[in-house]
């Protein structure tokens, strides 16, 4: 394809893949538009190709260390932030013609955490008050835990905190966190342990996608005394967390919930005063927080919040 010459496109873009495009509009390179929405390159890269293809005409130039859009893609920018908007714009329309909220909401769930007594009781308020609002919830790895709220596949989610820039949420419930170690560990005996005894082990790691400063922060890496953390095998979700853990390849830390949420025969969970507290959030990106069934969703948290 050269630019401003279609090739025929025969199908309809996205939505999603609009929301991408506008993205390295802004960035002017793949490594970094993929990185802001925490998707790997070559994935961000098949999803603009896929574009192009489906529009038939050339959005960028590749080459170098970055990327210029096409007079075609410049043109289709504003095209496409239009379109985006103008979606925005029609959801929000129909639905203030309704005394509550109707359509769909789409959840999502790191894990458990839609399972979690605080998550449970929000969308139950939620259901009450909201009976013709259908809610989909859909389970999220550590993968695109992230990536799904700034890509517009979820419209909001039940996360763990820190969250990166970019994403509002709302705090809903703070725990302390635990050591989980292999049932016939040493330490397994303790009733709580420092840092200090752990710097032995190796530490479950996460996949490339995940924002480092989010896993460094929660493995507390480097330690106190500057010393770096020793990771082990790379896993995607909990589960495979846990299992590494039964396997005796490596330890984790979870939030304290996971006593209740993950037993399983051969590990066992102690006490760390050192790794601080964990935070449930309910997160929402800010394009999204006036839609009607974000604004719904919060409106069912924060009632949650004041009768806690």
């Amino acid at each position: 394809m050269s630019p401003g010459r279609g090739t025929g496109g025969t199908r309809e873009p996205s939505l999603h893949q609009l929301r991408l495009y506008l993205v390295l509009a802004q960035e002017l390179h793949f490594g970094r538009a993929a990185a802001r929405v925490y998707v790997t390159q070559p994935t961000f890269s098949q999803q603009i190709r896929s574009l192009e293809q489906r529009l038939g005409v050339t959005l960028v130039e590749r080459g170098g260390r970055g990327v210029r859009l096409t007079a075609a893609g410049q043109a289709l920018a504003e095209e496409a932030r239009s379109v985006v908007d103008a979606m925005a714009r029609l959801r929000q329309t129909a639905d203030r013609h309704v005394g509550t909220a109707r359509g769909r909401l789409r959840l999502g769930s790191l894990g458990a955490e839609a399972a979690m007594p605080h998550a449970q009781t929000v969308l139950a308020h939620l259901r009450d008050r909201h009976p013709d609002l259908e809610i989909e919830v859909r389970n999220l790895t550590f993968v695109d835990m992230f990536s799904t709220l700034l890509t517009g596949e979820v419209d909001a989610a039940f996360l763990r905190g820190p969250l990166p820039g970019g994403i509002q949420s709302l705090h809903l419930h703070t725990e302390t966190r635990v050591v989980c170690l292999p049932a016939d560990d040493p330490l397994a005996g303790r009733d709580t342990v420092t840092l200090a005894h752990l710097a032995d082990r190796a530490v479950v790691d996460m996949p490339p996608e995940v924002p480092r400063a989010w896993w460094d922060h929660l493995t507390v890496n480097p330690r106190p005394d500057g010393t770096p953390v020793r990771f082990g095998p790379v896993v995607r979700d909990t589960e495979a967390m846990v299992l590494a853990v039964t396997q005796k390849q490596a330890i984790t830390f979870l939030p304290s919930a996971a006593r209740h949420l993950y037993p399983r025969a051969g590990i066992t969970y102690v006490d760390c005063s050192e790794l601080g507290v964990s935070t449930a959030e309910l997160a929402w990106l800010p394009d999204n927080r006036d839609s009607p069934a974000v604004t719904a969703l919060r409106e069912a948290a924060h009632r949650t919040l004041r009768q806690a």
